[in-house]
């Protein structure tokens, strides 16, 4: 019988590890499924780690590494694999990988961030690997003592600029505002204008990228004139934003919106009841490393949430012969408090026949919400699976005549 476990995580960034620490110290059986070598995801690619609370002086692998040690020390299990194909309805799930494997699993959090957004330059994609890169961690050291070219001028472009001048001899800023205006924060800004290897070239965005099988020229174009210019250069680095990860939820029931990202709300619940979202693939306005981890421990609590209260309606309503009789109260509610004691007056406890199940529709938002319960006291009778009796405020003599 193939194993199922309680969460399975597609991807191993900050968010995935987050999740899958919360998720295992709370004896959850936890997968996490990474497609890449390495865990980390989108930090991976980076070397600085300044603003994470807390941590003052560590790098971003470092951080990785005590994240996956965090996990692995309670017991959170680790896999390696690609999504080809996801069944996400009822209560198992099956999550199947390009290789073939499948896995199983009561709840599933996707946490598989974001990748870097190409340009759209000619010659792009030809160069790619050849003098083209979009991770300056990854590909630094092929340029020690040459010169290479930036795009771009947010958070990430400033930063991987900064980093590269430990290798490169000289590193040249491409920026599209005017001279003296760049996304990045002012802190990044002040770091690069006072290093003494880059330079900025301002009004200006990459056209062209050309080269003899490598790169050697970057082809830039002023966006007020609309003037090319051939600038030399052994490597051009891009960093124009991403996009979400989430190709693979294509033919799923999971809402994404315009630009791809998934939709969820504050409890990383998405469209798809079981399946949560965390981190930079997520529909929101922030997306740094600590709001990626907060995401993941915020997933893996609410899985554990959803589980627990979806055992146990499975367990005792679902599953059992007798007649269900449920109640959805709320113990501050006077009137939940009469319609529970005339209840047990009428010895449904005690009847062989019938089950008395008690929902706090404050705990179990869940089970209240499927079954569109907008006001309490509401009494549902359950047989098989299938209500055939519902009562909202029931008077006494009501739930006599129902439940005698």
């Amino acid at each position: 019988m193939a194993e199922v476990y309680d969460i399975l995580i597609i991807g191993g960034g900050p968010a995935g590890l987050s999740c899958a620490i919360y998720g295992s110290r709370s004896k959850l059986k936890t997968l996490v499924l990474e497609s890449s070598r390495k865990l980390g995801g989108q930090v991976a690619d980076y070397h600085e780690m300044e603003n994470y609370p807390g941590v003052v002086d560590t790098t971003a692998p470092e951080l990785v590494d005590s994240f996956e040690e965090h996990a692995k020390k309670f017991g959170a299990e680790f896999a390696r694999g690609e999504v080809a194909e996801l069944e996400l309805d009822g209560f198992i799930k099956k999550v199947r990988t390009e290789k073939g494997e499948e896995y199983q699993a009561k709840s599933i959090v996707i946490a598989t961030g974001a990748e870097p957004r190409k340009l759209g330059a000619k010659g792009e994609d030809e160069f790619r690997g050849k003098g083209v890169s979009y991770c300056a961690t990854c590909d630094a050291d092929f340029y020690v003592d040459l010169d290479v070219v930036v795009v771009g001028n947010g958070n990430s472009a400033i930063e991987e600029a900064i980093y590269l001048t430990k290798f490169a001899r000289k590193v040249t800023i491409i920026v599209i505002h005017e001279e003296g205006k760049m996304d990045a924060e002012k802190l990044f800004q002040e770091r690069a204008y006072a290093n003494d290897k880059i330079e900025f070239v301002w009004n200006s965005t990459l056209e062209e990228v050309k080269g003899e099988g490598i790169v050697d020229t970057a082809v830039l174009k002023n966006v007020k004139t609309g003037e090319l210019t051939e600038f030399d250069c052994d490597g051009i680095f891009i960093f124009v934003g991403r996009v979400p990860s989430t190709d693979f939820l294509e033919d799923t029931e999971v809402d994404l919106n315009e630009q791809g990202y998934i939709i969820t709300n504050d409890e990383m619940q998405t469209s798809v009841q079981g399946v949560y979202a965390a981190g930079d693939v997520r529909d929101k306005p922030v997306r740094q490393v600590v709001t990626a981890a907060g995401d993941g421990a915020t997933a893996a609590v609410m899985s554990q949430s959803y589980l627990e209260a979806e055992e146990h309606w499975r367990e005792n309503v679902l599953k059992t012969d007798k007649q269900v009789v449920v109640a959805f109260w709320n113990p501050t509610d006077n009137d939940s408090l009469d319609t529970l004691q005339t209840i047990e007056k009428l010895g449904v406890e005690e009847d062989d026949n019938k089950k008395l199940v008690k929902i706090d529709t404050y705990r179990n938002t869940l089970i209240t919400e499927r079954y569109k319960v907008t006001e309490i006291p509401t009494i549902l009778l359950i047989e098989e699976g299938e209500v055939v009796e519902r009562l909202t405020k029931p008077a006494a003599e009501d739930l006599e005549e129902v439940l005698s």
